[in-house]
């Protein structure tokens, strides 16, 4: 239901492999799953707030944008901050996440709980198991 590989973003790592980058801005772990009718998506987005976080579904395409602001030296409220050491990533983090007819792209609900964006997408209502039943030739036969 959900594409498992992108092919741009593997060719991504594999050039910043080649070149010796490490990029660590780009990432945006998922784990994604099927629960009974439904796909649950999850990505890490530590450090992001709720209002920073951006989702659109153009197609079956959905795209997840999320901003983590830098720490500002002049951002204390006396203005003596000073930045020794600045690990953490920050700047616009974006993931491409492509979905299958077979899902409800109007009906994707979102959560967010401690840097974790929870993605439900339901499984489309003509896309879900039914039963057909099963009827005997003598009633074809003789109508």
């Amino acid at each position: 239901m959900l594409m498992r590989t992108d092919p741009f973003r593997e060719l991504d790592r594999l050039a910043q492999q080649l070149l010796g980058q490490n990029d660590t801005r780009l990432a945006m772990p998922m784990d994604a799953w099927k629960e009974g009718h439904r796909f649950k998506v999850e990505l890490d987005l530590p450090g992001v707030r709720e209002d920073d976080i951006d989702l659109e579904v153009e197609r079956n395409v959905l795209t997840v944008k999320a901003e983590r602001r830098t720490v500002d030296n002049g951002n204390a409220a006396n203005g003596d901050r000073e930045i020794i050491h600045a690990e953490r990533p920050a700047g616009t983090f974006m993931r491409q996440i492509f979905l299958s007819d077979a899902l409800d792209t109007e009906h994707v609900e979102a959560a967010y709980r401690d840097g974790v964006l929870t993605l439900t997408i339901p499984l489309a209502e003509e896309a879900k198991p039914r039963k057909v039943l099963v009827g005997s030739g003598k009633q074809a036969i003789e109508q």
